[in-house]
């Protein structure tokens, strides 16, 4: 099955209260192990890459790799642009075959983000590739994404209304007190903030920064509107953690197909336990 993108995804977790889940991928054992555990669970999905997992895996490969992994398992699933900001890069990606984009303008002036989000919606609408884009700045490191600090770390409940019309985005990621990377404290998030965004704004919200985040906070974002949750750091902790445990109790396993097995077992823990917070299980 080709390649599809995340407008009646969103939609549809809308209409009927419950949010995607969307992991950040990085190799074969990763995509194979976010599918396989979707699969089992009926869940609708989506694979998330930031420019340097593109890189590093190649976009052509990893277009090629989730095609066939999809077309393998019978599933439709979305492979999504996370956090970019070239526009030469995103139509490059989106001939590729790619159908949701994510268009970062967030560390933009307000106008500027305006400005460069709605070109990016003009050409991605014209391959029906469905487009998210960001207002409000997340503090934190998404792999080579690192913002120490910012002036305008919320989202703005007018500005989103504003930002939605002017724009003609298919989703919207807000700012409400969640960060990339490790928490160093427990997040306090404004839940005031988000129940006055969903009221202004009619398109799919999204929660970036989902990692560390308590499971009944995340289970009251869902509720208030959102429909979308990132995931991506407690991935890459899981399985790297597992391994590295892997190696340290038997330093002469070499195979690749078995060191591979438990940190395997430790994301699928981890992608159930998103699933179900997001209430996405079954939905397919």
């Amino acid at each position: 099955m080709s390649l599809t993108h995340t407008k009646f995804l969103l939609e549809h977790a809308q209409k009927h209260a419950y949010a995607v889940p969307a992991f950040n991928i990085h190799n074969l054992e990763s995509v194979h192990c976010v599918l396989d555990t979707a699969k089992e669970m009926s869940s609708p999905v989506i694979l998330a890459g930031t420019p340097s997992t593109y890189q590093y895996a190649g976009t052509a490969e990893l277009v090629a790799l989730v095609s066939a992994a999809a077309r393998d398992r019978d599933m439709q699933v979305a492979l999504h642009l996370d956090h970019h900001t070239s526009i030469d890069d995103i139509d490059t990606k989106i001939r590729a075959g790619i159908r949701s984009v994510m268009i970062d303008g967030s560390h933009e002036s307000f106008v500027n983000n305006i400005s460069i989000t709605k070109r990016v919606v003009e050409l991605c609408h014209r391959y029906g590739c469905s487009v998210e884009a960001e207002l409000g700045q997340l503090v934190g490191q998404e792999d080579d994404l690192i913002i120490e600090s910012v002036d305008e770390p919320y989202t703005d409940p007018m500005q989103a209304m504003e930002f939605a019309s002017k724009t003609g985005i298919d989703s919207l990621a807000v700012a409400i007190g969640t960060a990339h990377g490790l928490y160093k404290s427990e997040p306090k998030l404004d839940f005031e903030r988000l129940a006055a965004i969903a009221k202004v704004v009619s398109i799919p919200l999204v929660l970036h920064g989902a990692s560390g985040v308590s499971a009944d906070d995340v289970s009251r974002c869902v509720s208030m509107g959102i429909t979308k949750v990132n995931v991506a750091t407690e991935l890459k902790i899981a399985y790297a953690n597992t391994l590295k445990a892997v190696f340290e109790n038997d330093p002469n396993v070499n195979d690749p197909r078995v060191y591979n097995i438990e940190a395997k077992k430790s994301m699928a823990q981890v992608i159930r336990q998103k699933i179900d917070i997001c209430g996405s299980a079954g939905r397919l």
